[in-house]
């Protein structure tokens, strides 16, 4: 029996996915294997972002925010494959990952402080404080 790649897109995409594959090969497969998925919301003064990334040394992990684009990559353990095996499907993906993503609003990305527990990435950055309106008073000089 084949190995059967997983792929969750449906059927009618493959071929646009082998096309994306041959036109973007940095970011399709040779440089980084897949893209994690997130979640992002916002409390009263932060912006919380959560991936799932089990199974991965968090001190592999690079997190940075330039310009208000959060960006995460690592790699996970690369383990070979064994021949012997006889695979009937084979979809846990190993090797780099990458995501970036433009925060909602700005943020302090001075302050952001990453945790992670339980397979779960966590990214708590604050938003940046907003510069409130300054009345000025127009003085006027006697003469």
């Amino acid at each position: 029996m084949s190995l059967i790649k997983w792929t969750p897109f449906l059927s009618e995409f493959d071929d646009m996915d082998k096309m994306m594959d041959s036109m973007l090969p940095a970011v399709s497969g040779s440089q980084f294997g897949y893209t994690p998925a997130i979640d992002m919301y916002e409390d009263k003064n932060n912006i919380v972002i959560e991936t799932q990334l089990g199974g991965i040394d968090p001190e592999k992990v690079d997190i940075a925010i330039e310009n208000n684009v959060l960006t995460i990559k690592g790699e996970s353990e690369k383990k070979s494959e064994v021949e012997d095996k006889n695979y009937y499907r084979k979809e846990i993906r190993r090797g780099s990952f990458f995501r970036s993503v433009p925060l909602p609003t700005k943020v302090d990305g001075d302050k952001a402080v990453a945790e992670s527990g339980d397979g779960i990435l966590k990214i708590t950055v604050p938003k940046a404080t907003e510069m409130k309106p300054k009345s000025i008073k127009i003085q006027t000089k006697k003469k």
